[in-house]
């Protein structure tokens, strides 16, 4: 095992005193080519170009003689001191930090940060990392080969977004480029680059900051808790013909079960447990009504996308957004023909559809997804497409019932329920 390792984070600023003399003392050090180039390294000691930290710890653990690893910026923070720290390495570690190429990229563009999430494009993780952008207004990507800045714009094309493309912190090479996301593919990006993606509900940098990190001071937005009912989301601004989530009266004689075009609270609730979305997921929204689900959905952090057919209730999805504070793509056109055009989606919910638009979407294999049927018949051609397609479905009928003080209460009397028509869920979750 080495006698001494030594992680010194460098930003091209000039080393402190301590690196300097971790640095004149190694017998062996690792780092990028550019690092090993640029730095006053010791005669005679072994360089190693890091690429595969693991390989670089394995080589570390085997070294007798002072070891340093040079990383960019802070290599506690998305770096390389998580995995030197493996317990299998066995290697005790002097970490030397410096600032973050998150901090110096918010710094070139003069904005603060607080109220920023950071995402690691590394390890195939850049879908999720472009949903992350997708869903919030203002995000730092970390980078890598193969995920830069020109791929991360194209998952974004249909999303307007801000890019601020940092290349080469702290080096003479350092440049810093802004522009719109239509324009990044057009250039050349070099190795190693931050990428801040802003857009779309930005903070004025005059408002007050929050008190957690990567969020916004209210949130998950101006109304606490979820499930809320059909008039937070359609009672205010509605246009004509836009769904309140009142409940019909069964109109078919085989209609056992029926269900309002929004989903009423319960029925909200349990479909959203069943769905989890979460920070990095898309989530699709098909025949979305007002919204409800949606702008929920996006409260949990998750990315979405509102289908909905009526150009009426897509500006009603649009106006709940804004109230909410939260980003949903709203697509304006009918299932199943504009689902190809949205990007892969990680859960679904068919909230107003029938058999053929949930087989379409079950086709893009979805983690999960959870359907709403109108009728018992139209619930067993759910059943099926479910199973061609290799989920098990389950499901539950849910009838939400309001409990209503009586308008003038009488000695001895209980309290009034609403009369609400039952709700049939069916939802399922991909095999592996």
């Amino acid at each position: 095992m080495a006698d001494r390792v030594t992680v010194i984070g460098w930003d091209g600023t000039p080393l402190t005193e301590a690196a300097r003399a971790a640095l004149g003392a190694a017998t062996l050090v690792a780092g990028a080519p550019y690092q090993l180039a640029a730095l006053e390294l010791p005669r005679g000691a072994e360089r190693m170009v890091l690429g595969s930290v693991e390989l670089a710890a394995r080589r570390i653990a085997d070294h007798r003689g002072a070891a340093v690893v040079v990383a960019e910026g802070d290599p506690g923070f998305f770096g390389v001191v998580r995995t030197l720290r493996r317990p299998e390495f066995g290697l005790e570690l002097e970490v030397l930090p410096a600032v973050s190429s998150v901090a110096a990229a918010f710094a070139r563009a003069g904005m603060p940060w607080d109220d920023a999430l950071v995402v690691s494009a590394h390890g195939r993780r850049l879908r999720r990392a472009a949903n992350v952008c997708r869903a919030n207004p203002k995000v730092a990507v970390l980078t890598a080969p193969g995920a830069g800045p020109t791929e991360l714009a194209l998952m974004l094309r249909d999303v307007h977004r801000t890019f601020v493309v940092c290349e080469a912190l702290g080096t003479p090479e350092e440049e810093i480029s802004v522009l719109t996301s239509e324009r990044v593919p057009d250039h050349v990006w070099r190795d190693p680059n931050v990428v801040l993606v802003v857009g779309g509900h930005t903070r004025s940098s005059t408002e007050a900051a929050g008190w957690l990190a990567g969020r916004p001071v209210d949130f998950p937005g101006p109304v606490r808790g979820w499930a809320l009912d059909a008039e937070a989301y359609a009672a205010h601004d509605r246009p004509a013909g836009v769904t309140t989530g009142a409940a019909p009266e069964p109109a078919e004689p085989d209609r056992a079960v029926g269900g309002p075009a929004a989903l009423p609270p319960a029925a909200r609730a349990l479909a959203l447990a069943r769905l989890g979305p979460r920070p990095g997921d898309l989530l699709w929204s098909v025949g979305a009504g007002s919204g409800s689900l949606a702008v929920e959905a996006a409260r949990f952090g998750a990315a979405v996308a509102a289908v909905e057919p009526d150009a009426d209730a897509c500006g009603q999805i649009a106006v709940n957004a804004r109230r909410y504070g939260v980003e949903i793509e709203v697509v304006h056109g009918a299932a199943p023909e504009v689902l190809g055009e949205l990007p892969e989606p990680d859960v679904v919910a068919v909230e107003h559809s029938g058999a053929e638009v949930v087989a379409a979407c079950l086709a893009r294999r979805p983690e999960r997804m959870v359907a709403v049927p109108r009728t018992l018949p139209e619930a067993e051609e759910f059943r099926r497409a479910f199973a061609k397609a290799g989920y098990r479905a389950e499901g539950a009928l849910v009838q939400g019932s309001t409990l209503l003080p009586p308008e003038e209460p009488v000695a001895g009397e209980g309290h009034a329920l609403t009369a609400a028509v039952p709700v049939l869920l069916l939802w399922g979750e991909r095999r592996t």
